[in-house]
Protein backbone atom coordinates (compact mmCIF):
# COMPACT_ATOMS: atom_id res chain seq x y z
CA UNK A 1 0.00 0.00 0.00
CA UNK A 2 1.69 3.72 -0.79
CA UNK A 3 1.50 5.94 1.89
CA UNK A 4 0.11 9.46 1.42
CA UNK A 5 0.54 12.16 3.99
CA UNK A 6 -2.65 14.51 4.18
CA UNK A 7 -2.31 17.18 6.39
CA UNK A 8 -4.04 20.56 7.25
CA UNK A 9 -4.49 23.11 9.84
CA UNK A 10 -7.38 24.97 10.79
CA UNK A 11 -10.87 24.15 11.47
CA UNK A 12 -13.47 21.04 11.12
CA UNK A 13 -14.23 22.95 7.68
CA UNK A 14 -10.32 22.63 6.75
CA UNK A 15 -10.62 18.99 8.54
CA UNK A 16 -13.75 17.39 6.72
CA UNK A 17 -12.41 17.59 3.24
CA UNK A 18 -9.39 15.76 3.80
CA UNK A 19 -10.80 13.19 5.36
CA UNK A 20 -13.20 12.60 2.91
CA UNK A 21 -9.90 12.40 0.38
CA UNK A 22 -8.39 10.25 2.67
CA UNK A 23 -11.14 7.89 3.03
CA UNK A 24 -11.26 7.83 -1.01
CA UNK A 25 -8.08 7.18 -1.11
CA UNK A 26 -7.63 4.35 0.96
CA UNK A 27 -10.56 2.88 -1.54
CA UNK A 28 -8.28 2.98 -3.74
CA UNK A 29 -5.89 0.63 -2.24
CA UNK A 30 -3.82 3.74 -0.74
CA UNK A 31 -2.50 3.96 3.06
CA UNK A 32 -3.87 7.53 3.82
CA UNK A 33 -1.74 9.22 7.10
CA UNK A 34 -3.52 12.30 8.62
CA UNK A 35 -1.05 15.01 9.58
CA UNK A 36 -3.09 17.31 11.81
CA UNK A 37 -3.22 19.14 15.04
CA UNK A 38 -3.44 17.57 18.60
CA UNK A 39 -7.17 18.65 18.59
CA UNK A 40 -8.38 16.96 15.16
CA UNK A 41 -6.36 12.74 16.50
CA UNK A 42 -9.68 11.88 17.52
CA UNK A 43 -11.43 12.84 14.52
CA UNK A 44 -9.54 11.11 12.17
CA UNK A 45 -9.11 8.33 14.12
CA UNK A 46 -12.40 7.56 14.65
CA UNK A 47 -13.15 7.69 10.61
CA UNK A 48 -10.91 5.03 10.85
CA UNK A 49 -7.76 6.79 9.25
CA UNK A 50 -3.87 6.63 10.79
CA UNK A 51 -3.37 9.97 11.77
CA UNK A 52 -0.41 11.89 13.88
CA UNK A 53 -0.29 15.13 15.71
CA UNK A 54 2.33 17.59 13.66
CA UNK A 55 0.22 20.57 15.09
CA UNK A 56 -0.25 22.11 18.43
CA UNK A 57 -4.10 22.31 20.29
CA UNK A 58 -5.91 25.61 19.83
CA UNK A 59 -5.72 25.19 23.56
CA UNK A 60 -1.86 25.53 23.94
CA UNK A 61 -2.12 28.28 21.41
CA UNK A 62 -3.87 30.60 22.93
CA UNK A 63 -1.82 29.88 26.19
CA UNK A 64 1.09 30.72 24.68
CA UNK A 65 -1.03 33.91 23.47
CA UNK A 66 -1.93 34.76 27.32
CA UNK A 67 -5.62 34.84 26.72
CA UNK A 68 -8.45 33.01 26.85
CA UNK A 69 -10.47 31.19 24.53
CA UNK A 70 -12.92 33.65 23.60
CA UNK A 71 -10.11 36.46 23.56
CA UNK A 72 -7.88 34.48 21.15
CA UNK A 73 -10.61 33.91 18.49
CA UNK A 74 -11.76 37.37 18.74
CA UNK A 75 -8.07 38.45 18.09
CA UNK A 76 -7.48 35.83 15.18
CA UNK A 77 -11.10 36.97 13.56
CA UNK A 78 -10.10 40.82 13.99
CA UNK A 79 -6.89 40.55 12.44
CA UNK A 80 -6.18 38.28 9.69
CA UNK A 81 -1.99 38.55 10.16
CA UNK A 82 -2.86 36.77 13.83
CA UNK A 83 -3.19 33.67 12.06
CA UNK A 84 0.11 33.79 10.57
CA UNK A 85 1.52 35.83 13.52
CA UNK A 86 0.13 33.66 16.05
CA UNK A 87 -0.64 30.55 14.78
CA UNK A 88 1.07 28.77 11.62
CA UNK A 89 4.71 30.77 11.79
CA UNK A 90 5.59 30.03 15.65
CA UNK A 91 5.08 26.31 15.12
CA UNK A 92 6.40 26.12 11.72
CA UNK A 93 10.08 24.80 13.08
CA UNK A 94 8.05 22.05 14.91
CA UNK A 95 5.59 21.19 12.84
CA UNK A 96 8.00 20.68 9.76
CA UNK A 97 9.73 18.16 11.68
CA UNK A 98 7.25 16.61 13.00
CA UNK A 99 6.01 15.73 9.16
CA UNK A 100 8.94 15.29 7.85
CA UNK A 101 8.91 11.97 10.20
CA UNK A 102 5.73 11.08 9.05
CA UNK A 103 6.22 11.79 5.51
CA UNK A 104 8.81 9.09 5.99
CA UNK A 105 8.18 6.52 2.87
CA UNK A 106 4.94 8.54 1.56
CA UNK A 107 4.69 8.77 -1.93
CA UNK A 108 3.05 12.27 -1.81
CA UNK A 109 2.04 15.36 0.64
CA UNK A 110 -1.74 16.54 -0.12
CA UNK A 111 -1.63 19.65 2.03
CA UNK A 112 -3.44 22.68 2.62
CA UNK A 113 -1.78 25.92 1.55
CA UNK A 114 -1.93 27.39 4.72
CA UNK A 115 0.10 24.22 5.88
CA UNK A 116 3.70 25.78 5.49
CA UNK A 117 5.67 22.71 6.57
CA UNK A 118 4.29 20.78 3.61
CA UNK A 119 6.78 22.55 0.59
CA UNK A 120 9.76 21.99 2.68
CA UNK A 121 9.19 18.28 3.69
CA UNK A 122 8.46 17.87 0.13
CA UNK A 123 11.59 19.35 -1.01
CA UNK A 124 13.63 17.92 1.45
CA UNK A 125 12.30 14.07 0.78
CA UNK A 126 11.70 14.95 -3.24
CA UNK A 127 8.71 13.76 -3.28
CA UNK A 128 5.41 15.65 -4.89
CA UNK A 129 3.10 18.19 -3.46
CA UNK A 130 -0.76 17.99 -3.81
CA UNK A 131 -1.65 21.14 -3.14
CA UNK A 132 -5.20 21.59 -2.06
CA UNK A 133 -7.43 25.25 -1.93
CA UNK A 134 -10.57 25.03 -0.16
CA UNK A 135 -11.95 28.68 -0.96
CA UNK A 136 -12.32 29.85 -4.51
CA UNK A 137 -10.78 33.34 -3.43
CA UNK A 138 -7.57 31.34 -2.53
CA UNK A 139 -7.42 31.04 -6.73
CA UNK A 140 -6.07 34.95 -6.37
CA UNK A 141 -8.08 35.32 -10.32
CA UNK A 142 -7.88 38.98 -11.43
CA UNK A 143 -10.78 38.12 -12.72
CA UNK A 144 -12.73 37.13 -9.65
CA UNK A 145 -11.02 38.60 -6.85
CA UNK A 146 -11.37 37.92 -3.05
CA UNK A 147 -14.24 40.53 -1.89
CA UNK A 148 -13.35 40.59 1.75
CA UNK A 149 -11.79 43.49 4.18
CA UNK A 150 -7.92 42.70 3.32
CA UNK A 151 -9.00 43.34 -0.28
CA UNK A 152 -10.51 46.28 -0.33
CA UNK A 153 -8.50 47.55 -3.41
CA UNK A 154 -9.52 44.64 -5.44
CA UNK A 155 -11.35 45.51 -8.86
CA UNK A 156 -14.85 43.21 -8.28
CA UNK A 157 -16.33 41.53 -11.18
CA UNK A 158 -17.13 42.54 -13.96
CA UNK A 159 -13.51 43.45 -14.41
CA UNK A 160 -12.32 45.51 -17.16
CA UNK A 161 -8.97 45.03 -18.55
CA UNK A 162 -7.44 47.77 -17.08
CA UNK A 163 -9.33 46.51 -13.76
CA UNK A 164 -7.05 43.05 -14.39
CA UNK A 165 -4.11 44.71 -14.57
CA UNK A 166 -4.46 46.48 -11.66
CA UNK A 167 -5.32 43.52 -9.69
CA UNK A 168 -2.45 41.71 -10.84
CA UNK A 169 -0.09 44.74 -9.73
CA UNK A 170 -2.15 44.17 -6.36
CA UNK A 171 -1.27 40.67 -5.89
CA UNK A 172 2.09 41.46 -6.35
CA UNK A 173 1.95 44.15 -4.18
CA UNK A 174 0.82 42.16 -1.50
CA UNK A 175 3.66 39.09 -2.45
CA UNK A 176 5.91 41.64 -1.15
CA UNK A 177 4.54 42.27 1.38
CA UNK A 178 4.11 39.01 2.32
CA UNK A 179 8.25 38.51 1.59
CA UNK A 180 9.42 41.53 3.11
CA UNK A 181 7.19 40.50 6.49
CA UNK A 182 8.07 36.69 6.50
CA UNK A 183 10.54 35.33 4.53
CA UNK A 184 13.33 35.66 7.01
CA UNK A 185 11.34 33.18 9.53
CA UNK A 186 10.54 30.60 7.01
CA UNK A 187 14.03 30.48 5.69
CA UNK A 188 15.54 30.27 8.98
CA UNK A 189 13.33 26.92 8.71
CA UNK A 190 14.27 25.84 5.68
CA UNK A 191 17.76 26.02 6.45
CA UNK A 192 17.37 24.21 9.58
CA UNK A 193 15.97 21.18 7.66
CA UNK A 194 18.04 21.03 4.77
CA UNK A 195 17.29 23.10 1.83
CA UNK A 196 17.91 26.41 0.16
CA UNK A 197 16.09 29.35 0.98
CA UNK A 198 13.90 30.83 -1.38
CA UNK A 199 11.57 34.05 -1.58
CA UNK A 200 8.36 33.64 0.49
CA UNK A 201 5.93 35.97 -1.83
CA UNK A 202 4.03 32.83 -2.29
CA UNK A 203 3.98 31.74 1.11
CA UNK A 204 0.02 31.56 1.32
CA UNK A 205 -0.58 30.31 -2.03
CA UNK A 206 0.32 26.89 -4.17
CA UNK A 207 3.39 26.56 -4.61
CA UNK A 208 5.24 26.05 -8.08
CA UNK A 209 6.34 22.89 -6.85
CA UNK A 210 3.18 21.47 -6.61
CA UNK A 211 2.59 18.66 -9.13
CA UNK A 212 -1.11 19.22 -8.85
CA UNK A 213 -3.40 22.14 -7.74
CA UNK A 214 -7.39 20.89 -6.74
CA UNK A 215 -9.96 23.08 -5.80
CA UNK A 216 -11.95 21.46 -3.57
CA UNK A 217 -15.00 23.37 -3.77
CA UNK A 218 -18.07 23.44 -6.01
CA UNK A 219 -18.24 25.25 -9.37
CA UNK A 220 -21.42 26.36 -8.12
CA UNK A 221 -19.89 28.05 -5.72
CA UNK A 222 -17.04 29.62 -7.61
CA UNK A 223 -16.66 28.71 -11.03
CA UNK A 224 -13.17 28.04 -12.69
CA UNK A 225 -11.15 30.91 -13.56
CA UNK A 226 -9.72 32.47 -16.83
CA UNK A 227 -6.20 32.40 -15.38
CA UNK A 228 -6.13 29.72 -13.47
CA UNK A 229 -3.35 27.60 -13.53
CA UNK A 230 -2.93 25.18 -17.03
CA UNK A 231 -4.24 21.51 -14.89
CA UNK A 232 -5.67 22.65 -12.37
CA UNK A 233 -8.87 21.70 -11.14
CA UNK A 234 -11.92 22.18 -9.34
CA UNK A 235 -13.40 18.67 -8.50
CA UNK A 236 -16.22 19.64 -5.77
CA UNK A 237 -16.35 19.59 -2.12
CA UNK A 238 -15.55 16.49 -0.50
CA UNK A 239 -17.85 16.02 2.16
CA UNK A 240 -17.50 14.11 5.41
CA UNK A 241 -19.74 14.98 8.23
CA UNK A 242 -18.92 12.63 10.77
CA UNK A 243 -20.40 13.63 14.17
CA UNK A 244 -18.36 12.41 17.17
CA UNK A 245 -19.82 13.97 19.64
CA UNK A 246 -23.62 12.29 18.93
CA UNK A 247 -22.48 8.78 18.24
CA UNK A 248 -25.59 8.31 16.14
CA UNK A 249 -25.30 7.06 12.28
CA UNK A 250 -28.15 9.70 11.29
CA UNK A 251 -26.23 12.49 13.11
CA UNK A 252 -29.44 13.78 14.94
CA UNK A 253 -30.04 13.03 18.32
CA UNK A 254 -33.37 11.61 20.16
CA UNK A 255 -34.32 15.18 21.23
CA UNK A 256 -33.46 16.95 18.23
CA UNK A 257 -35.63 14.80 16.18
CA UNK A 258 -38.56 14.82 18.04
CA UNK A 259 -37.91 18.65 18.12
CA UNK A 260 -37.77 18.14 14.10
CA UNK A 261 -40.91 15.92 13.92
CA UNK A 262 -42.93 18.60 15.81
CA UNK A 263 -43.60 21.34 14.09
CA UNK A 264 -42.48 22.91 10.89
CA UNK A 265 -38.91 23.58 9.60
CA UNK A 266 -36.85 25.90 11.96
CA UNK A 267 -34.36 28.06 11.21
CA UNK A 268 -30.44 26.54 11.49
CA UNK A 269 -27.98 29.08 13.48
CA UNK A 270 -24.59 27.95 13.33
CA UNK A 271 -21.25 29.68 13.83
CA UNK A 272 -19.42 26.38 12.99
CA UNK A 273 -16.48 25.25 15.24
CA UNK A 274 -13.87 28.36 15.26
CA UNK A 275 -16.19 31.79 15.39
CA UNK A 276 -18.31 30.29 17.59
CA UNK A 277 -16.24 30.92 20.55
CA UNK A 278 -16.39 34.18 19.93
CA UNK A 279 -19.95 34.67 19.13
CA UNK A 280 -20.72 37.64 21.73
CA UNK A 281 -24.35 38.55 21.52
CA UNK A 282 -24.87 36.02 18.27
CA UNK A 283 -27.29 33.83 20.15
CA UNK A 284 -29.26 36.21 21.89
CA UNK A 285 -29.88 38.22 19.37
CA UNK A 286 -31.02 34.77 17.30
CA UNK A 287 -33.46 34.03 20.20
CA UNK A 288 -34.57 37.20 19.22
CA UNK A 289 -35.10 37.15 15.85
CA UNK A 290 -36.90 33.62 16.30
CA UNK A 291 -39.24 35.28 18.33
CA UNK A 292 -39.79 38.17 16.25
CA UNK A 293 -40.77 35.93 12.98
CA UNK A 294 -42.46 33.37 14.80
CA UNK A 295 -40.49 30.69 13.93
CA UNK A 296 -38.66 27.80 15.24
CA UNK A 297 -35.20 27.49 15.74
CA UNK A 298 -32.29 25.12 16.07
CA UNK A 299 -29.34 26.48 17.65
CA UNK A 300 -25.84 24.35 17.34
CA UNK A 301 -23.20 26.60 19.84
CA UNK A 302 -20.66 24.76 19.57
CA UNK A 303 -21.08 23.95 23.83
CA UNK A 304 -23.27 22.39 26.27
CA UNK A 305 -25.79 25.41 26.85
CA UNK A 306 -28.85 25.48 29.22
CA UNK A 307 -32.66 25.01 27.69
CA UNK A 308 -34.31 28.52 28.29
CA UNK A 309 -37.45 26.68 28.35
CA UNK A 310 -38.48 28.29 24.95
CA UNK A 311 -40.32 25.64 23.26
CA UNK A 312 -39.68 26.68 20.06
CA UNK A 313 -36.13 27.16 20.16
CA UNK A 314 -33.72 23.69 20.62
CA UNK A 315 -30.39 24.53 21.99
CA UNK A 316 -27.68 21.73 21.16
CA UNK A 317 -24.27 21.51 21.09
CA UNK A 318 -23.66 20.19 17.47
CA UNK A 319 -25.51 18.40 14.47
CA UNK A 320 -24.35 16.80 11.28
CA UNK A 321 -25.03 19.65 9.02
CA UNK A 322 -26.38 17.14 6.30
CA UNK A 323 -28.84 15.72 8.32
CA UNK A 324 -30.14 18.88 9.74
CA UNK A 325 -30.04 21.59 7.01
CA UNK A 326 -32.15 20.00 4.92
CA UNK A 327 -34.89 19.81 7.18
CA UNK A 328 -34.11 23.31 7.65
CA UNK A 329 -36.74 26.34 6.27
CA UNK A 330 -33.26 28.84 6.20
CA UNK A 331 -29.97 28.65 7.22
CA UNK A 332 -27.81 31.61 9.28
CA UNK A 333 -24.31 31.19 9.25
CA UNK A 334 -20.80 32.75 9.39
CA UNK A 335 -19.61 31.92 5.95
CA UNK A 336 -17.36 29.04 6.21
CA UNK A 337 -16.33 27.35 3.03
CA UNK A 338 -17.65 24.00 4.72
CA UNK A 339 -20.68 25.09 6.10
CA UNK A 340 -21.68 27.09 2.88
CA UNK A 341 -21.03 23.72 1.17
CA UNK A 342 -23.29 22.32 2.98
CA UNK A 343 -26.03 24.58 2.86
CA UNK A 344 -25.73 24.96 -0.82
CA UNK A 345 -26.38 21.51 -0.96
CA UNK A 346 -29.13 21.29 1.43
CA UNK A 347 -31.29 23.71 -0.99
CA UNK A 348 -32.08 26.35 1.63
CA UNK A 349 -31.82 30.02 1.36
CA UNK A 350 -28.79 31.45 3.92
CA UNK A 351 -28.35 34.15 5.43
CA UNK A 352 -24.11 34.74 6.10
CA UNK A 353 -22.92 36.85 8.94
CA UNK A 354 -19.30 36.77 8.37
CA UNK A 355 -16.62 37.07 10.67
CA UNK A 356 -13.49 36.70 9.19
CA UNK A 357 -11.64 35.99 6.10
CA UNK A 358 -13.03 34.16 3.49
CA UNK A 359 -16.24 34.08 5.08
CA UNK A 360 -16.99 37.51 3.20
CA UNK A 361 -15.97 36.69 0.23
CA UNK A 362 -18.41 33.53 0.18
CA UNK A 363 -21.19 35.81 1.36
CA UNK A 364 -20.43 37.64 -1.53
CA UNK A 365 -20.53 34.32 -3.95
CA UNK A 366 -23.82 33.43 -2.03
CA UNK A 367 -26.03 36.81 -2.65
CA UNK A 368 -24.70 37.19 -6.36
CA UNK A 369 -25.92 33.82 -7.02
CA UNK A 370 -29.75 35.21 -5.35
CA UNK A 371 -29.31 32.09 -2.42
CA UNK A 372 -28.97 34.47 0.05
CA UNK A 373 -28.38 38.06 1.87
CA UNK A 374 -25.58 38.62 3.82
CA UNK A 375 -24.77 41.07 7.18
CA UNK A 376 -21.40 41.35 8.96
CA UNK A 377 -21.41 40.07 12.22
CA UNK A 378 -21.31 43.64 13.58
CA UNK A 379 -24.58 44.11 12.68
CA UNK A 380 -26.23 41.06 13.71
CA UNK A 381 -28.79 42.54 15.73
CA UNK A 382 -32.54 41.28 15.85
CA UNK A 383 -33.80 44.33 14.10
CA UNK A 384 -31.44 44.34 11.28
CA UNK A 385 -31.48 40.29 10.78
CA UNK A 386 -35.51 39.73 10.95
CA UNK A 387 -36.58 41.90 8.17
CA UNK A 388 -33.56 39.74 6.45
CA UNK A 389 -35.05 36.60 6.96
CA UNK A 390 -38.29 37.29 6.61
CA UNK A 391 -37.36 38.28 3.22
CA UNK A 392 -35.32 35.12 2.76
CA UNK A 393 -38.84 33.14 3.85
CA UNK A 394 -41.37 35.03 2.04
CA UNK A 395 -40.00 35.40 -1.66
CA UNK A 396 -40.51 31.53 -3.21
CA UNK A 397 -37.30 32.91 -5.58
CA UNK A 398 -34.49 32.04 -3.07
CA UNK A 399 -36.06 28.58 -2.53
CA UNK A 400 -35.74 27.86 -5.82
CA UNK A 401 -32.46 29.22 -6.86
CA UNK A 402 -31.26 27.47 -3.46
CA UNK A 403 -33.24 24.01 -4.88
CA UNK A 404 -31.50 24.33 -8.44
CA UNK A 405 -27.73 24.65 -7.22
CA UNK A 406 -28.70 22.07 -4.42
CA UNK A 407 -29.86 19.74 -7.71
CA UNK A 408 -26.66 20.47 -9.68
CA UNK A 409 -24.49 20.18 -6.88
CA UNK A 410 -26.01 16.41 -5.83
CA UNK A 411 -24.19 15.31 -9.42
CA UNK A 412 -20.77 16.30 -8.13
CA UNK A 413 -18.62 13.68 -6.24
CA UNK A 414 -15.45 15.54 -4.93
CA UNK A 415 -13.73 13.49 -2.81
CA UNK A 416 -14.13 10.54 -5.71
CA UNK A 417 -12.91 13.51 -8.36
CA UNK A 418 -9.94 14.76 -5.91
CA UNK A 419 -8.99 11.28 -4.88
CA UNK A 420 -9.03 9.60 -9.00
CA UNK A 421 -7.03 13.21 -9.62
CA UNK A 422 -4.53 12.62 -6.68
CA UNK A 423 -3.88 8.59 -7.70
CA UNK A 424 -3.31 9.90 -11.29
CA UNK A 425 -0.44 12.05 -10.88
CA UNK A 426 1.04 9.72 -8.44
CA UNK A 427 0.56 6.93 -11.09
CA UNK A 428 2.31 9.22 -14.03
CA UNK A 429 5.10 10.28 -11.66
CA UNK A 430 6.01 6.87 -10.40
CA UNK A 431 5.38 5.23 -14.02
CA UNK A 432 8.03 7.98 -15.41
CA UNK A 433 5.44 9.50 -17.39
CA UNK A 434 6.83 12.85 -16.13
CA UNK A 435 8.82 15.54 -17.40
CA UNK A 436 11.94 16.41 -14.77
CA UNK A 437 13.79 18.36 -16.62
CA UNK A 438 12.56 22.01 -14.48
CA UNK A 439 13.65 20.07 -11.42
CA UNK A 440 10.22 20.22 -9.63
CA UNK A 441 8.29 17.11 -10.71
CA UNK A 442 5.31 18.63 -12.89
CA UNK A 443 3.67 16.57 -15.13
CA UNK A 444 4.42 16.41 -19.12
CA UNK A 445 0.70 16.30 -18.87
CA UNK A 446 0.19 19.94 -18.04
CA UNK A 447 -0.73 19.69 -14.63
CA UNK A 448 1.29 22.83 -13.66
CA UNK A 449 3.60 25.33 -15.24
CA UNK A 450 6.58 26.24 -13.38
CA UNK A 451 5.35 29.64 -12.88
CA UNK A 452 2.48 31.65 -12.81
CA UNK A 453 2.96 34.27 -15.40
CA UNK A 454 -0.91 35.30 -15.33
CA UNK A 455 -0.88 36.05 -11.86
CA UNK A 456 1.87 38.79 -12.07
Amino acid sequence: MRKVVLTTIGTRGDLHPFIAIALALKARGFHPVMAVGHDHLDECRAAGLDAEAVLPAFDDIRARMGLNEAEAVRQIMDDQWQMLDQVLLPSLESSTRALCEVAEGACAIVASIFALAAPIVCEKRTIPLISIVLQPMAMLSAYDPPKTPDFWMMRQPPVSSMGRLWNRLAYTMIRQAVDVMYRRQVNRVRVASGVEPKCARRLLEPQEQALLVLGTYSEQLGAMPPDALPGTRIVGFPLFDGNVESGTESGVDAELEAFLADGPPPIAFTLGTFAVHGAGSFYDEAVAVAQRLGARAVMLTGRDTPDRGDAQIHWCRYARHSALFPRSAAIVHHGGVGTTGQAMRAGKPQLVVPHMGDQFDHARRITERGLGLTLRDSDFAADRATPLLHALLADAGYAQRARTVATAMAQESGAEAAATAIAEAIDARQAGKTDQSDGAGNARLGLLPPQRAAMG
